[in-house]
C-alpha cells in the first residue's frame, strides 16, 4: 500500500483513505466553494445541505473519514467540468445533488445542529437577509 494511504475505522472494518487526495479535495474546496456558491447562489435547491457539509468538513472535531467523503463531494460541486454543465438550470445539478446526498446519506450523524446553524447564517449573509431571531 502507498505511503500516502491511511486506514479509517467505519463500524467495524478498517477502510484506506488517501491522504494525497483527500489535501487536493480539500484544496480545491477551499480555493473554489465559496466563489461557486455565489455564483449559483439563487439556483441550486440543495444549497442548505451543501453548506452544513461544509462547515462539516473544515470542523476540526470531524473525524477523518468523514472529512475524506465530504470534501470529494464537496469537491465535485466546485469542479467546473461535470457531467451535467452545471448552467443548465435544475437539470445541471442534478449530478450534483446526488454525489452530495449519497455522501451526505454516509456521514448524516456528523453533520451537526452547529454546522447547520453556521451554514443558515452564511447563506443570510450571502443573500442579503436579516438573520432570524
Amino acid at each position: 500500500m502507498p505511503a500516502h494511504m491511511q486506514h479509517i475505522m467505519t463500524g467495524r472494518e478498517v477502510v484506506p483513505y488517501d491522504a494525497e487526495k483527500l489535501k487536493r479535495d480539500r484544496e480545491r474546496v477551499e480555493r473554489g466553494f465559496w466563489d461557486k456558491l455565489r455564483k449559483y447562489l439563487r439556483h441550486v435547491p440543495f444549497i442548505d445541505e451543501l453548506a452544513a457539509a461544509y462547515y462539516c468538513a473544515v470542523d476540526p472535531t470531524t473525524p477523518m473519514q468523514v472529512k475524506a467523503v465530504l470534501f470529494g463531494a464537496l469537491a465535485y460541486f466546485v469542479l467546473p467540468l461535470d457531467l451535467l454543465p452545471d448552467f443548465i438550470t435544475w437539470l445541471g445539478f442534478t449530478d450534483d445533488a446526488a454525489v452530495l446526498y449519497a455522501a451526505i446519506r454516509t456521514v448524516a450523524p456528523h453533520i451537526k445542529e452547529q454546522h447547520r446553524a453556521q451554514a443558515r447564517a452564511a447563506l443570510d449573509r450571502l443573500m442579503g437577509r436579516q438573520p432570524a431571531a
